[in-house]
């Protein structure tokens, strides 16, 4: 009878101590969940990784840099541009004369665009390599940061920002990062793809059937708003992500009331 009751009472106790584990874990999953940011980097996974303190650095801004250029017709600060919305969206294809086809105004848009997103975020590098030297001095780290160029390269379904500055990390051992790269998750190559097929209808024949890229791509929205002075505005949007990419085109223009 001893020896059962001992039984139950050593069942019991297990239990009592599952229960409490079990508790732990959970409060455990709740508190990295609601205080995540802060607890990676006590836990060193930005602090002590040069790569994963740049994305995080330079992520907001890049995204918002990446969304300005895309809804400008690929510039940071369109010179010639169509007003809509009060927003500028640049002309990629251009004639102001009636009945002639629009002249490429972008003829390299893509190295365009990858030029401009490094010119929008240049200050933003700046302070956060800064913010990385002084974050690593502060956890006992030598640091010697030598300056580089930086490249950007539009890519399915992502933009890659390379940061062609040499690191090195000296503590008890040493560390070289030849480069750093930060990556934004954006259908934006896919979409100013979409736009140079666009612009070549425009130039050949004046307009564009946009059904055919809805009935290929089919995430893909397409939107033509003809304007009055016989600007068209395009709206390129990947329903899947949200991603837009807009731009304007005149091209062969009749006359009112011809």
């Amino acid at each position: 009878m001893q020896g059962l009751e001992k039984k139950v009472v050593n069942k019991k106790g297990q239990l009592t101590i599952f229960v409490i584990v079990a508790i732990v874990i959970v409060a455990l999953g709740v508190l990295v969940y609601n205080f995540f940011p802060e607890i990676k980097t006590t836990l060193g996974f930005a602090v002590n990784n040069p790569g994963s303190f740049m994305q995080e650095c330079m992520d907001e801004e890049l995204g918002n840099s990446v969304k300005m250029i895309s809804s400008q017709g690929g510039s940071l600060d369109p010179v010639h541009y169509y007003l809509y919305l009060d927003e500028k969206i640049g002309y990629l294809c251009y004639t102001n004369e009636d009945y002639l086809t629009c002249v490429v105004q972008q003829p390299l848009l893509k190295q365009h665009i990858e030029n401009e997103i490094k010119n929008a975020i240049k200050n933003k590098e700046d302070s956060c390599f800064a913010e990385l030297r002084n974050s690593f001095q502060g956890q006992g780290y030598s640091v010697d940061l030598k300056e580089g160029n930086t490249s950007v390269e539009l890519l399915p379904k992502r933009v890659v920002v390379t940061f062609n500055r040499q690191l090195t990390l000296t503590k008890e051992d040493s560390e070289t990062y030849e480069k750093l790269d930060v990556v934004l998750n954006n259908n934006l190559y896919e979409l100013m793809s979409v736009a140079n097929s666009i612009i070549n209808m425009e130039v050949q024949f004046g307009d564009s059937e946009t059904t055919v890229y809805m009935n290929y791509y089919h995430n893909l929205k397409v939107e033509k708003l003809k304007q009055g002075d016989g600007t068209k505005v395009y709206i390129l949007t990947n329903r899947d992500t949200g991603n837009k990419f807009q731009f304007a085109t005149r091209s062969k223009v009749f006359p009112a009331g011809i």
